[in-house]
């Protein structure tokens, strides 16, 4: 109760600073008594409803509703906020998304100014991570409770660090497509560059290239979001895709809340000769011990059963359940 008192007189007191009746109205909104209840879960009341707690504001209730989305409308809409009054990475990205829900839910999203999202454009920090990520988590922030976000959130930065990026590209003036290998704007827009001897920021076809990652983006977390809430199915992963492997190679997978972590075990006779991690989510440097130390004792142990690195037990309790799982493969 003291948070809730304490959110209340810090609503208070913004709405005395920034003037008011006017805003008042606004997030009177918030608090959707009297709604009807047949609304879908959208608490937006009706006109002209006193819908305040006491005369006070209600903060709408997290996390927020979510009806499915139209991919390609999220798509579509993104590439073209890149390019808007407001524009940049990271507002084509969070607009692409908002905008859509407006239309599906409405309320609690109304309430959002997307214009507040311009801060990323270019990328967050010196060119770090880019900036249509970072619109794509916030609002993947909104919908999902925090374990569910970081699961979501792993897979589309894993998605983006391996994917040739763009994907959606209407303007078909630029040759080369480029993987950028992580999740940080520097490098992602570096090598796209380089590749198509772009040497200026301002050039058009750069532009072009980071509408289409913007819309690309949009479009993954959309499909992701669809597919958590049930509304898509999931696509059948095949984990020996692009990997060539050898009568006693096996390919396993695991997932933590970053992501999938894939490794190829190598048999001799019944007995375990080499682990390989293939690709994973996890943490550079937290996870390091435990890549290096995991594989090395279970080749020593010839078994999944052994202990974890301190520090760093998520990573080691997946490394051993893909092993698990690469091992199940094998024909008894």
């Amino acid at each position: 109760m003291e948070f809730v008192e304490n959110r209340r007189k810090f609503l208070k007191q913004s709405l005395a600073l920034v003037g008011g009746t006017a805003v008042l109205g606004g997030l009177a909104a918030l608090t959707g008594c009297g709604a009807d209840s047949s609304n879908n879960g959208n608490s937006q009341p009706a006109n002209g409803e006193n819908t305040s707690v006491n005369n006070e504001a209600v903060v709408p209730e997290y996390p927020f509703p979510y009806q499915k989305l139209d991919v390609e409308a999220v798509e579509k809409h993104a590439y073209e906020c890149f390019f808007s009054d407001i524009g940049g990475c990271c507002y084509g990205t969070a607009a692409g998304l908002l905008d859509e829900l407006v239309k599906t839910v409405g309320y609690p999203y109304t309430l959002i100014p997307t214009a507040m999202f311009a801060s990323g454009a270019g990328g967050y920090g010196q060119q770090s991570l880019c900036g249509s990520l970072g619109g794509a988590i916030n609002v993947i922030g909104l919908i999902c409770g925090p374990d569910d976000a970081k699961q979501i959130v792993g897979e589309l930065c894993k998605w983006y660090a391996n994917a040739e990026l763009p994907i959606y590209r209407p303007e078909q003036d630029f040759e080369n497509f480029t993987v950028s290998g992580t999740v940080n704007c520097k490098d992602s827009v570096t090598k796209f560059m380089e590749a198509n001897g772009i040497d200026s920021m301002g050039d058009i076809r750069r532009k072009h290239r980071c509408a289409g990652v913007c819309a690309d983006t949009a479009r993954k977390a959309a499909e992701l979001l669809n597919i958590h809430f049930g509304f898509a199915e999931a696509p059948a992963e095949d984990d020996t895709a692009g990997v060539d492997l050898a009568e006693n190679e096996y390919i396993g997978s695991a997932k933590t809340e970053r992501g999938t972590l894939k490794v190829k075990v190598t048999m001799d006779g019944d007995k375990i000769s080499k682990i390989e991690v293939l690709e994973h989510s996890e943490t550079e440097g937290i996870c390091d011990k435990a890549m290096s130390d995991i594989p090395k004792a279970i080749i020593e142990q010839n078994s999944t059963k052994v202990d974890a690195v301190g520090g760093a037990t998520q990573t080691s309790d997946a490394i051993m359940k893909a092993v698990e799982d690469a091992l199940s493969k094998i024909q008894k």
